[in-house]
C-alpha cells in the first residue's frame, strides 16, 4: 500500500510543466530567512527546474545567506517603523512607495507563478503587488499570534501555512493549512553525537552543557544575565556555548579567553553541532528556534523578546509552557533569574527528561515538503 502511495505522490510532483516560477519574499533575521531557504530546497529537491529568486531588504541578513545558499536575491529599498527614533520614520511613507514600485518592476520582470511570503520587510510590497495583478500568494505564518502585516495580506492570499492550532481566529479557515515551520536539513535529519558536537567546540563530556542563543541578532538581556553570573554557572560544573549576537561579542569574547569551559561567538552557522553537544538549551522564543528545540528534543528555558510585534514571543513560548514542555522567564527577570533557574534545572534529571519528551510530542517534521507541495498545487491550479 504505501508503495502505491509513493507512486501516487511522485506522479503528483512530476505532472506539473517544468520551469515553474516562484518568488520568495521576507527576511530581516535567521527566523524568516533560514525557513526561507529551507522551503527553496524543497521546492528545488521536488522540481530541480524551478526558477527561485528571493527578494529582501537591502542591507539586511537575507542579503548575504541567501547568495551563501545558492540562490539570487534582490533587494528593496525598505525598512519598518523604527521605534527608538521617530524623526527616522518621516522617510518611512517614501521609502513604502520606492518599494511598492521596486517589487511591480519585480513581478513583471520574473512573471512568478507564485509569491510566498515568510515575514519581514520585503514580504509586504512583494505580496501586495502580486495580489493586486491575481499572482498567487502563499504566506508562512511562523508564530502563533499574526500581525497586523499577515492579518491584512491573509485576506487575499490563496493559502496560509501555519505553525500553530487556533489560527482560524485570524485568517479564513479554508485557506489554512497546518504544516509547521520549516527548519534546516542538517538539523531535522541530525545525526552528531554529543561527543562529536563538544568536541566541535573543544569542550568536556563530563560537564553538562548550555547552549545560549538569542536568535540570529542576540539578546541583550539574556547576555547580560550570562555575563553577570557567568561564575554560578561554572561552579555548578556547567559549561557554556554562546552565541551573543554582534553586539555583544567582545564583552562576551573576555570570558572565552579567562574560561576554557567557555565557547563565544556572534553567530553559530552549524547548529546541529550546538543542538548536540547542548544538554539544556537558554533561548528567545521565535518561531523557527522552538521549531528546531522541538525536533531536537532539548530542555529549554525561553526568555521572549518583549518588543516583537503583538508579543507573539510570549504567546509562543507559552505555547509550551502550558504543555509542559519547556520553561519560561520574563525579558524584564531574566538578569537574576535566568543562571538560577538553569542551575536548578542542570540538577534535575527527571524535570530534564520530562521536558525532553513533551516538547518532542510537538514537533512536526517535513513543514518544508508540505508548505513546496502546497506552492506546486497553485502552480497547478493557476495553470489550468
Amino acid at each position: 500500500m504505501s508503495i502505491e502511495m509513493n507512486h501516487t505522490v511522485n506522479e503528483l510532483n512530476t505532472s506539473f510543466k517544468k520551469g515553474g516560477r516562484i518568488i520568495i519574499a521576507g527576511g530581516g533575521t535567521g527566523g524568516h530567512i533560514f525557513p526561507a531557504i529551507a522551503i527553496a530546497n524543497a521546492l528545488r529537491r521536488k522540481d530541480p527546474t524551478i526558477s527561485i529568486l528571493f527578494v529582501g531588504a537591502k542591507g539586511k541578513m537575507e542579503m548575504e545567506k541567501v547568495p551563501q545558499a545558492g540562490y539570487e536575491i534582490i533587494g528593496l529599498d525598505i525598512a519598518g517603523f523604527n521605534r527608538s527614533s521617530l524623526l527616522k520614520n518621516l522617510a518611512l511613507p517614501f521609502k513604502i512607495l520606492k518599494s511598492m514600485g521596486q517589487a511591480s518592476k519585480v513581478m513583471n520582470d520574473f512573471n512568478p507563478d507564485v509569491v510566498v511570503g515568510v515575514g519581514g520587510y520585503a514580504s509586504f510590497p512583494m505580496l501586495r503587488i502580486a495580489q493586486k495583478i491575481g499572482i498567487p500568494t502563499l504566506i508562512q505564518e511562523q508564530n502563533s499570534y499574526a500581525g497586523k502585516t499577515n492579518k491584512l495580506l491573509g485576506k487575499k492570499a490563496a493559502r496560509i501555512c501555519v505553525a500553530y492550532d487556533g489560527m482560524d481566529k485570524v485568517f479564513p479557515e479554508y485557506k489554512i493549512k497546518k504544516t509547521g515551520n520549516p527548519v534546516r536539513d542538517t538539523i531535522e535529519n541530525i545525526t552528531i553525537s554529543q561527543p562529536e558536537g563538544l568536541r566541535h567546540f573543544s569542550l568536556e563530556e563530563d560537564k553538562k552543557t548550555l547552549l545560549v542563543v538569542g536568535g540570529s541578532l542576540g539578546a541583550k538581556s539574556v547576555n547580560e544575565a550570562i555575563e553577570k553570573h557567568i561564575d554560578k554557572l561554572l561552579k555548578n560544573n556547567i559549561q557554556l556555548i554562546w552565541q551573543t549576537g554582534k553586539n555583544f561579542v567582545h564583552r562576551a569574547a573576555e570570558q572565552a579567553v579567562d574560561h576554557r569551559s567557555v565557547w563565544v561567538n556572534d553567530f553559530i552557522s552549524q547548529m546541529e553541532y550546538a543542538y548536540a553537544a547542548a544538554d539544556l538549551v537558554v533561548s528567545r522564543a521565535g518561531a523557527l528556534a522552538i521549531a528546531e528545540l522541538c525536533i531536537v528534543k532539548k530542555p529549554v528555558l525561553f526568555v521572549p523578546y518583549p518588543h516583537a510585534a503583538e508579543d507573539h514571543q510570549t504567546v509562543n513560548a507559552l505555547s509550551l509552557v502550558n504543555q509542559n514542555a519547556a520553561l519560561m522567564v520574563p525579558d524584564g527577570e531574566a538578569l537574576d533569574k535566568v543562571v538560577p533557574m538553569i542551575i536548578e534545572l542542570a540538577k534535575d534529571e527527571e524535570r530534564q527528561l520530562e521536558l525532553k519528551e513533551n516538547i518532542g510530542k510537538m514537533a512536526m517534521l517535513k513543514a518544508d515538503e508540505t508548505i513546496a507541495d502546497e506552492v506546486f498545487s497553485l502552480i497547478k491550479s493557476k495553470k489550468k
